[in-house]
């Protein structure tokens, strides 16, 4: 089995290369190696050599990447919303902010408990689907399914809204 020093050295600059091409801010690229070697040194003792060492850091990387990117997205999402918000403080577009706010509640209420729960956790405390079955101590898959079945009903919903508006 290959040491932690041997496997740095040696795939460092793959794993630069594979983070850039993977789609990893370029400014993000240094921490988002750190972490790949980071969980190299956690999963270590895992690796059972079936496949090559540089095929397994690269499965490791995968995730940190799409982990990144997911975190950039989000970060665009809420720097958007903030420079939507500065740009647009008019009382109608506040009254409007609220009126969705109110109507989101008002779905939401329609939910059973621990759907409402996993939607709120999921979907506006943006915690991951792990992290939610651990909060409400239920499987994974389960919060998975009750998270697609909230956003169901709740697309549904407010889409009825939306025809029933342009009826009136």
């Amino acid at each position: 089995m290959p040491t932690f020093d041997v496997l740095f050295r040696e795939h460092y600059a793959f794993i630069h290369r594979t983070l850039r091409a993977l789609g990893v801010d370029p400014t993000a690229v240094d921490d988002a190696a750190q972490e790949v070697f980071l969980v190299v040194h956690r999963r270590l003792g895992d690796y059972d050599g079936r496949a090559s060492a540089r095929a397994w850091i690269f499965g490791i990387a995968r995730r940190v990447a799409h982990d990144f990117r997911r975190k950039d997205r989000r970060l665009q999402a809420r720097l958007t919303l903030v420079e939507d918000t500065r740009s647009v403080a008019t009382p109608e577009h506040q009254l409007a902010q609220q009126q969705v706010v109110t109507r989101l509640n008002r779905h939401l209420d329609t939910l059973n408990e621990i759907r409402r729960a996993v939607f709120v956790l999921c979907e506006i405390e943006e915690m991951t689907a792990p992290e939610v079955a651990a909060a409400l101590d239920i499987k994974l898959n389960t919060v998975y399914s009750h998270l697609r079945k909230a956003r169901l009903t709740l697309e549904r919903a407010m889409a009825g809204e939306r025809t029933m508006a342009r009826g009136q």
